[in-house]
């Protein structure tokens, strides 16, 4: 299982993200105090859908639950979905550390 924590500092939120493959999806669970995010948790995301930037099942659910554009957990998800198909190194992402934004 595939677990990212996303600091929204900019809303000022903490979200857990954890995935986990289940046949052809990748399910989806959240903890997060954000009710938009909290509309994201338990999805499962069909493994077909996540390569694409255009037809893409994270990014059109997290239209319709209104993210904000700059939202980051929506990217966030889509990691875990690529450490839990193979196509990103879990162990080279732990030593990675953190992926971030910093506004100057």
């Amino acid at each position: 299982m595939a677990e990212v924590v996303i600091n929204s500092n900019i809303c000022g939120f903490a979200h857990k993200v954890h995935g986990k493959m289940d046949g052809k999806n990748i399910i989806i669970d959240i903890e997060s105090d954000c009710e938009k995010i909290k509309k994201l948790s338990h999805m499962e995301v069909p493994m077909d859908q996540t390569l694409d930037i255009k037809d893409n099942y994270v990014l059109t659910k997290a239209q319709e639950a209104q993210c904000s554009s700059n939202c980051l957990v929506p990217c966030g998800i889509l990691n875990v979905c690529r450490i839990e198909m193979g196509m990103l190194s879990a162990s080279l992402a732990r030593k990675s550390g953190n992926i971030s934004i910093d506004f100057k």
